[in-house]
């Protein structure tokens, strides 16, 4: 596994796996709004529950990965 310490992407690591991560959060969020979108569609309740807690979790990770963002880049 090749080691990437901001030569190539003039991005410290954990800046980069940050960002990454916020971006995943927020691409889950938004796949998981059609996902709730075909659970009501079929009637299913309980799974589009499922689709919305799973949605809340992954808006909050994004929330806490932008903190994180917020603080380590500010300085």
């Amino acid at each position: 596994m090749q080691t990437e310490t901001g030569q190539v992407t003039g991005t410290l690591d954990k800046d980069y796996n940050l960002i990454w991560f916020v971006e995943q959060c927020l691409s889950n969020a938004l796949r998981l709004d059609t996902y709730i979108q075909d659970a009501e569609r079929a009637n299913d309740s309980e799974l589009a529950n499922f689709f919305r807690r799973a949605q809340g979790e992954s808006r909050k990770g994004a929330e806490q990965g932008k903190e994180h963002l917020r603080k380590r880049l500010a300085s």
